[in-house]
């Protein structure tokens, strides 16, 4: 295919609008995104203050629970990918979406503290057994359509981050209109939402034979271990969800110091939605053209920037005094848009610094490093934010410290040549 017609193909096919043209397969994975987000957070976003206020359960004991919960879920991802790696991800999703039921259904009828912890923790490995079976499935799917003319892959995780964001704001929308009823209603309607999302996987997903099926267990992550360069770059990626997660710790505590409370969260929220579901397209594409390693860079520096601005702030407050929200704007911009420009790129470059050979195990590596990341890093940085123990700018400092660090290792990475596939 000549090159003016190969780029002619992949606008087309590229663009939301023709999101319809895509195959079936890859159109049921792309809005399994937002089924899962729009049944996510239906619940999660409440339960903390269900936990509080209708259990009664101490401040500690509530960040034990949900600190359980992530960690079930990123800091499991390996294991999703290894099996599906082992015996395919049609088993891997039906399996995960039957956990999320349980644990919803748990987490809804729960009185007591071991009940709770069940749900919670089941809820989170059922997503670290359908979401690498669900990344891996949808790459191998858009790489051999890309090699037919299709959509980039970047293009198609694109698509993918935009349908999770959606879900992302629709959720907790109808979790707050089931809250009139109670807590327990929205857990029931999440549940049989994810049965929903199961009989739909069960119907139209078809069970590609696994790769590596009898393989020894271990096998897949000795071939990860060995390869090094996909070891470095998930290393440096890490960076990139504890970064993420600031939205739900740092900034909080910004809105706080700046407002003397937390009221405009929910606006940023949807600003950070809005960015990603109008303008993920346009700066993945945009990405694609500079090159993956100059994207990623990028798109960390824009991360760094977003916590110094927030420092250079705290350093000197007069310069807030007349509007006091900008740092936390200009932070969740910034944050937003270097994850919109980093992360479909990186994801692209997944399956080919896998050599197209155990997405699944691959991902969940990605993924869990990640996890591993925001349990260090967000214990080390919410100790930090507690005034008595360190200044009101070192945290900040810190955050900004973590994507450099990242940038540093990918465009060290780039600069040997680890990332030309």
């Amino acid at each position: 295919m000549a090159p003016t017609q190969e780029t002619a193909t992949r606008r087309r096919y590229g663009a939301l609008r023709d999101f319809g043209r895509l195959p079936r397969v890859m159109q049921l994975l792309i809005l399994t995104q937002l089924a899962f987000n729009i049944g996510f957070y239906m619940v999660l976003p409440y339960l903390a203050t269900h936990l509080t206020e209708d259990l009664a359960l101490a401040g500690a004991v509530v960040g034990l629970v949900l600190g359980l919960r992530t960690f079930s879920q990123q800091g499991l991802f390996v294991i999703g990918g290894t099996l599906t790696d082992r015996i395919g991800a049609k088993p891997v999703v039906l399996a995960g979406c039957a956990l999320r039921v349980a644990g919803l259904v748990l987490l809804g009828l729960a009185d007591s503290l071991p009940a709770v912890l069940a749900g919670a923790m089941l809820t989170g490995f059922a997503a670290a057994l359908f979401s690498p079976a669900v990344e891996s499935s949808l790459a191998r799917e858009a790489g051999e359509r890309a090699e037919a003319g299709g959509p980039a892959r970047a293009d198609v995780f694109a698509m993918f981050a935009i349908s999770g964001q959606i879900g992302t704001v629709v959720g907790p929308l109808v979790g707050t209109a089931l809250l009139v009823v109670g807590f327990r209603l929205s857990c029931l309607v999440a549940a049989a939402a994810f049965v929903l999302i199961g009989l739909a996987h069960l119907c139209r997903l078809p069970h590609r034979p696994p790769q590596h099926a009898g393989e020894p267990v271990l096998a897949g992550w000795a071939e990860v271990v060995r390869n090094r360069r996909f070891v470095a770059f998930a290393a440096g990626y890490s960076g990139y969800l504890l970064c993420y997660n600031q939205l739900y710790l740092a900034l909080p505590a910004e809105l706080r110091r700046a407002t003397g409370d937390q009221s405009a969260l929910g606006w940023l929220f949807v600003l950070a939605s809005v960015m990603v579901i109008t303008g993920q397209l346009p700066a993945t594409r945009w990405g694609r053209r500079i090159g993956p390693a100059r994207a990623i860079v990028l798109g960390f520096g824009l991360m760094a920037v977003s916590f110094l601005t927030v420092a250079v702030a705290v350093l000197l407050p007069d310069a807030t005094s007349q509007f006091p929200l900008w740092p936390a704007v200009t932070m969740v911009v910034l944050l937003t848009a270097g994850e919109m420009l980093a992360v479909p790129v990186a994801q692209d470059l997944v399956p080919r610094l896998a050599g197209e050979r155990r997405l699944g195990v691959h991902f969940g590596v990605l993924s869990s490093a990640g996890g591993i990341a925001v349990l260090v890093g967000s214990t080390v940085v919410g100790a930090l934010l507690d005034p008595a123990v360190a200044a009101p700018a070192v945290p900040w400092l810190v955050l900004a410290a973590v994507p450099t660090a990242s940038a540093l290792i990918i465009a060290l990475l780039a600069r040997r040549g680890s990332l030309t596939t």
